[in-house]
């Protein structure tokens, strides 16, 4: 019975690996809404209508797309990251 389940354990994990990609560096990541939204623990709505048009939010920087409409709006992770620390109580 073990080895039936290491031999499953290795198919799986050489089935996923194809499948998974390295993280990408913080230092140059872009965050869509949602990935911001579970960062900060709110939700898309409130992250998109409260926070991203705060004046001192990073700016969005918007891709080139081919459709007539402007392009999904991403946000530099680590000026995600800086813009939350700055509110942090300092008593």
């Amino acid at each position: 019975m073990m080895h039936n389940d290491s031999e499953l354990i290795t198919r799986l994990a050489a089935a996923l690996a194809p499948m998974l990609r390295p993280p990408i560096p913080v230092e140059i990541d872009l965050w869509d809404i949602a990935t911001i939204a579970a960062f900060l623990k709110r939700s898309e709505a409130v992250v998109r209508e409260r926070m991203a048009c705060l004046p001192d939010f990073p700016k969005a920087i918007r891709l080139p797309s081919t459709k007539a409409a402007r392009g999904q709006a991403l946000y530099r992770a680590r000026e995600v990251i800086a813009w939350a620390a700055g509110y942090q109580d300092r008593n």
